[in-house]
């Protein structure tokens, strides 16, 4: 148990610091397109993954409560159906600036 908690606050220091510093929507843009594409609708407004189940990146930008933070610790969790993939901190910076930048405001 401790060292789950011990584990939780590394993994908030490192993603708190990853959020501070700036991050660059274009690049971030360009690597989902590059990396992500292949499974999830990256592009604004796209209804339809090409991989069925993959959530579309708008659909994670309108999801309710979904920070910057909330969006880190996702994108460095493993998921059963998504690939093992590790972001280096400014590609991870600049995707979630990037499906950040998606959210509808309406």
């Amino acid at each position: 148990m401790k060292e789950g908690i011990v584990a939780a606050a590394a993994l908030l220091a490192l993603t708190t610091g990853a959020l501070a510093q700036e991050a660059d929507i274009e690049a971030g843009a360009a690597y989902a397109e590059r990396v992500c594409a292949a499974c999830h609708a990256v592009l604004a407004n796209e209804q339809i993954s090409p991989l069925p189940q993959a959530p579309t990146f708008q659909s994670v930008a309108d999801t309710p409560g979904m920070t910057e933070l909330a969006l880190t610790v996702w994108l460095q969790s493993s998921h059963p159906t998504m690939p093992n993939i590790i972001l280096k901190p400014d590609d991870l910076r600049n995707v979630v600036a990037y499906i950040r930048s998606l959210e509808r405001k309406d």
